[in-house]
């Protein structure tokens, strides 16, 4: 029985009322044990610390720090916070102290979770410029409270002592808590400067989760690798509990042993992930004997052709233009004829040979949705031939997750699906501000036109906190501009283009969106990270780390990035590789050619090069290698030439 609810006190109480002995929550004792919580004793726990919370003065609308990381703790404290009727304010363990000085104060944070004693000292030596904040309680059962710390442990047990001589301050607070009441305010990542706190409300959320396209029920379990504090994963969470499925906590790190020992039959999942597995595979299948690789790419071949004429069939191809409708016919019937010709061999390597692809990155898997970034195609077309369908949504921090979500039965490559239910969304022309989709005035109603994304909808955040200015940017009449380009392709899903501010400008005049020249580049496996760059100049240059695994490939042993950077060899590769990928054959124009690039000596990380959600942070890594940008357009003397000519 699924759980509906209004707001995140009552999703939280319903679930331990209808699924109330039902395994929740699994957290890991040793390599393949797991401990198991149920909704219970979550919904138990937390009302003990909403207890002890409200006990200690801490009232309905208060906002609350939560520094914390996927742990069990962190869904019973955001139990607790949310039965209070207070908005917490979260953040991952890998914040810098310019995210504590900033975002504490900035959300007026009073009382503050933190997971571990590491953060308290990093608090301390920050404590002169917090100074609103008077409560910090400690998350991580195994360690001790320092002086000057609450522990949550005590907290549990001091609420559960006043429940148990009939206080029930917690039930009545959930009860106050309204839809339009806020429920998170989530700090963006800052890809374009200071973060800003991105007010989301309890309808906001619950409305979320009853648009997300996957049937789940309470027999199904749930991988939680992402960061929790992410809108996504935090909907994903959500969700599960609204449907009764359990939730592992898990880990980039132990992914593989866990898909096999958990055998997940859904997790959210961000495109790196497919990208490190998709080349996991290949590497195996070229190291393995003459005999298995070849049925590794016949097989793999076989199922290209299949699954290309059966999309054909079910009307699941891409289409940016109107198809003609006897070419499409006279095209269906040779696809019909392929499809059938193929099919018998096609079901024999499926089960001889796919399957052990499918066994290897989750077999019980029924869906995983892919977000926080776009899904590079070849990577996206892989996992649809083989077998495992990537659901890859589109949304935002500010739309509380997808605004766009493929299913099963809508999945075409290259998009992100279709809009999600009670969702509307308009394409705009840059220059005009002409709505360009759904326009009755456009011919097929403006589908096929790329323009600037605006969205509207339940889903829609209230705005930034103590931010009107950047809201006012942002939002107008209850449409939000998402500042990212696409179009409405004649499948009727949305196809994301690039970012209008990530837009490069050439001297010619010319726009170039320098996502799918990234996305392109990296399909090569020497290159691990690249930023293309060019405002305002004559042509694109790019700022390129090299792979030591694809290097190593090559016979470049021993490495580091520094000295792959270095080495005059790995320039020809990777200058070699750009020609290959970024070429007429590909569909680039001559002005997106990258005719010079640099190779950086370090690799790009989160919470410096990148957010969090691996996502470039295009304004830090500019100002840091600013040196190298000048280089490429000859601005400061360089030793090298590193023209990819």
């Amino acid at each position: 029985m699924e759980v509906k609810a209004g707001t995140a006190a009552e999703l939280f109480t319903k679930a331990a009322q209808v699924h109330g002995k039902r395994v929740g929550f699994g957290t890991r004792l040793k390599s393949r044990l797991w401990k198991p919580t149920t909704f219970g004793e979550v919904y138990d726990e937390g009302a003990a610390l909403a207890t002890a919370l409200i006990d200690m003065g801490l009232e309905r609308g208060e906002h609350v720090g939560l520094i914390a990381d996927n742990r069990l703790e962190w869904i019973i404290a955001n139990c607790g916070i949310q039965l209070v009727g207070a908005a917490d304010v979260p953040r991952g363990t890998d914040l810098t102290d310019s995210d504590i000085t900033y975002i504490l104060p900035h959300a007026d944070v009073r009382v503050c979770f933190i997971e571990n004693v590491e953060i308290w000292k990093r608090i301390q030596n920050l404590k002169s410029e917090l100074p609103a904040v008077e409560t910090y309680i400690l998350m991580n059962f195994d360690q001790e409270a320092p002086a000057g710390v609450l522990h949550m442990k005590d907290l549990i047990e001091k609420g559960k002592a006043l429940r148990n001589e009939g206080d029930r301050r917690a039930e009545e607070r959930a009860k106050q808590v309204q839809p339009e009441d806020l429920s998170t305010i989530i700090y963006t990542s800052g890809t374009t400067g200071a973060p800003k706190g991105v007010m989301l409300q309890h309808s906001n959320i619950m409305y979320m989760i009853d648009c997300i396209p996957v049937d789940l029920g309470p027999h199904d379990r749930a991988l939680s690798i992402l960061p929790v504090w992410h809108i996504f994963e935090r909907a994903l969470e959500m969700f599960s509990i609204a449907k009764g499925c359990s939730t592992y906590y898990s880990s980039i790190r132990m992914l593989g042993d866990d898909l096999k020992n958990v055998q997940p039959t859904f997790m959210g999942s961000a495109p790196r992930l497919w990208e490190v597995l998709y080349m996991r595979i290949l590497d195996n299948a070229q190291a393995a004997h003459p005999v298995r690789r070849f049925l590794f790419h016949t097989g793999y071949g076989l199922a290209e052709i299949y699954k290309n004429s059966m999309f054909y069939l079910q009307n699941r191809k891409l289409h940016l233009h109107k198809p003609n409708p006897l070419l499409f016919a006279l095209g269906w019937v040779l696809h019909l004829v392929r499809w059938l010709l193929v099919t018998p061999l096609y079901g024999f390597f499926n089960v001889a040979v796919l399957e052990r692809i499918r066994q290897a990155a989750g077999a019980s898997l029924k869906a995983t949705i892919s977000g926080g970034g776009a899904l590079p195609r070849h990577v996206d077309q892989f996992f649809t031939y083989v077998g495992i369908p990537v659901l890859e949504g589109y949304g935002m921090t500010e739309t509380a997750g997808p605004i766009t979500a493929r299913t099963v039965k809508k999945l075409v490559i290259e998009t992100v699906g279709p809009v999600l239910e009670g969702v509307e969304i308009r394409i705009v022309d840059l220059n005009h501000g002409e709505v360009l989709y759904p326009n009755p005035k456009n011919k097929y109603n403006g589908r096929g036109l790329r323009g600037e994304i605006h969205v509207k909808g339940p889903i829609v955040m209230r705005g930034y906190y103590k931010n009107q200015e950047a809201t006012d940017k942002v939002m107008k009449d209850g449409w939000m501009n998402t500042g990212d380009i696409g179009m409405m392709t004649f499948n009727d899903c949305v196809k994301i283009l690039g970012r209008s501010k990530d837009t490069i400008v050439l001297a010619s005049g010319e726009n170039v969106e320098p996502v799918p020249i990234e996305n392109r580049l990296l399909q090569s496996p020497l290159i691990d990270h690249v930023m293309v760059v060019g405002q305002d100049e004559k042509s694109l240059g790019a700022l390129i780390v090299p792979s030591i695994e694809g290097f190593k490939s090559l016979g470049y042993e021993s490495l580091s990035v520094a000295e792959l950077a270095e080495h005059p060899d790995v320039e020809k590769e990777v200058a070699r590789a750009i020609k290959q990928e970024i070429s007429s054959e590909n569909g680039f124009k001559s002005f997106e050619r990258v005719t010079d690039f640099r190779l950086v000596p370090k690799t790009f990380e989160a919470a410096d090069e990148l957010t969090a959600k691996l996502s470039l942070r295009r304004h830090v890594i500019t100002e840091k290698y600013q040196h190298l940008i000048d280089e490429i357009y000859g601005r400061t003397p360089s030793e090298k030439s590193k023209a990819a000519k």
